[in-house]
């Protein structure tokens, strides 16, 4: 990538930022497109005719961009509002199943399905997963004519491996379930067509690799599925009304078609002007450059950790990786904590050094935007040489 792209995130020259699969940094168009609607906001000029246009052209460019329909996106304000928007609009029945790997998930793709199982009898049937990959097999062999729906993570948030999609969504149609993926850590930094991944849903937030802010997000759901849903929440423009938002009809109740009837505005204007931009952006790079360079880089971390006799869940670099790389032993610790000494006075040195990166399920967690370059994996690696040095001598 080059250093034009790098000098649009004054963020990526004060530090190593290694942190994306928790906050992506914001380009400077970003920056200027908050501005903007900030102003208007403050000289009361902001025409809400032309913001409330604004979020049908970004559900448009989303769609776009993992191979959508627009009617098929609905606007949320993060990903777990989406999973929670689809499950909750499901008719569930006592002994439906859900087939989860706990152990790979953020804890808001865990908890909503336990939560099910109080209000509905739901089993949920938990799979472990198999040194640090979804267990493809073990949850294709879970599947049975009562599973309603099979989550998991595009990639995992710790250690950030790509999963195996194709295999789990062909089991699940054998039994008629339906396919809920947490997009959460791949949109924006790989490439993703939903349509030819045969997934029914899948959420996403924008403040990852999407480069924008917190409190905006997007649901996609299948057409075919969407239409027989009864949405948990309805709002005004989540119903079929050719009027305007005030309007109200007595006539029987209409959905808005596919997804839009989860909408339940008024919209985030500010974060849908920040994406607008940040979609923009990644759509003038291209979303199969931005993979190629981050999984590169990716890849370039772990084979040098490797050498300096650091550990790195899963080995070489392989298929599996993504723009994320985990060091250490994964479950020795809680979600954002390790239990090894040496993981944590390596993360101290680490954070020392300038390196923004994070601690998940035990390991650290290094994981690449498109605004990071050479520099950024060799600071890391002369931090892990210098500190292996020290450890030796003493």
């Amino acid at each position: 990538m080059n250093s034009d792209i790098r000098s649009l995130f004054p963020g990526a020259g004060h530090q190593t930022y290694l942190n994306i699969a928790a906050k992506g940094l914001v380009p400077t168009p970003v920056r200027e497109a908050v501005d903007e609607y900030l102003e208007e906001t403050v000289l009361g000029t902001m025409d809400k005719d032309a913001r409330r246009a604004q979020v049908d052209t970004v559900r448009g460019k989303l769609a776009a961009m993992i191979g959508a329909d627009a009617d098929e996106v609905a606007i949320t304000k993060n990903v777990s509002e989406g999973l929670n928007l689809f499950a909750a609009s499901l008719l569930w029945k006592a002994g439906d199943n859900v087939v989860v790997c706990p152990e790979l998930e953020h804890p808001n793709n865990i908890y909503l399905w336990f939560n099910l199982e109080r209000r509905y009898g739901v089993q949920v049937r938990t799979v472990p997963p198999v040194e640090g990959r979804m267990p493809v097999d073990a949850m294709c062999a879970a599947m049975d004519e009562r599973t309603r729906i099979v989550t998991f993570p595009t990639i995992s948030f710790a250690p950030g491996f790509r999963t195996d999609i194709s295999a789990i969504v062909a089991r699940a149609r054998e039994v008629g379930a339906l396919t809920l993926a947490d997009g959460a850590q791949s949109i924006g930094a790989q490439e993703t067509d939903v349509h030819a991944l045969g997934i029914d849903a899948l959420a996403v937030a924008t403040q990852k690799c999407l480069l924008s802010l917190y409190g905006y997000g997007f649901l996609y759901v299948r057409r075919e599925v969407a239409d027989t849903l009864v949405p948990i929440h309805v709002a005004r423009y989540g119903v079929a009304l050719d009027a305007h938002e005030t309007a109200y009809s007595d006539g029987p109740l209409e959905y808005a078609p596919g997804a839009r009837r989860f909408d339940l505005g008024n919209y985030n204007y500010l974060a849908t002007a920040a994406t607008d931009a940040a979609l923009d952006f990644i759509g003038a790079v291209g979303v199969p450059e931005i993979e190629r360079h981050v999984r590169g880089l990716a890849a370039e971390l772990a084979q040098g950790m490797i050498e300096s006799g650091m550990p790195v869940v899963g080995g070489e670099p392989g298929e599996h990786l993504a723009h994320i790389v985990s060091s250490g032993r994964l479950g020795g610790g809680r979600h954002y904590s390790a239990d090894d000494p040496e993981v944590n006075d390596l993360h101290r040195r680490l954070v020392d050094a300038g390196v923004v990166l994070s601690l998940r399920s035990g390991v650290l967690r290094f994981s690449f935007g498109v605004y990071n370059d050479q520099s950024d994996v060799e600071r890391v690696l002369d931090t892990v040489k210098a500190w292996r040095g020290e450890a030796v001598v003493s």
